[in-house]
């Protein structure tokens, strides 16, 4: 399942609630294309999720709806922010780190 930094809760919850869609809305990833190393994703906000769409939640109210080709994509997968030279906040999705053996 997707796992969410702190950071990237905290920017969903910013962008929700500056879109006026703080109660039911969330950020919605989508696959737009297959590709042989991966996929490419589309990200957007949403007011609600769709039907068969994967909601993930945390305790402050960021919400994150994952189409369900999109959900297996980053079922191991953590999403995070990062801000670039500029000031502008980036959703990244990165590995999981390993489980210490």
């Amino acid at each position: 399942m997707l796992a969410m930094t702190d950071a990237a809760a905290e920017a969903i919850s910013a962008l929700t609630t500056q879109e006026g869609k703080q109660e039911t809305g969330g950020l919605r990833f989508a696959v737009q294309a297959q590709q042989e190393e991966g996929a490419q994703l589309a990200l957007s906000l949403a007011e609600q999720p769709e039907a068969g769409d994967q909601v993930l939640g945390t305790d402050d109210g960021a919400r994150v709806f994952l189409e369900p080709q999109a959900a297996q994509f980053l079922d191991d997968k953590v999403l995070d922010v990062q801000q670039d030279d500029e000031g502008q906040l980036n959703f990244a999705v990165m590995p999981a780190p390993a489980v210490g053996v």
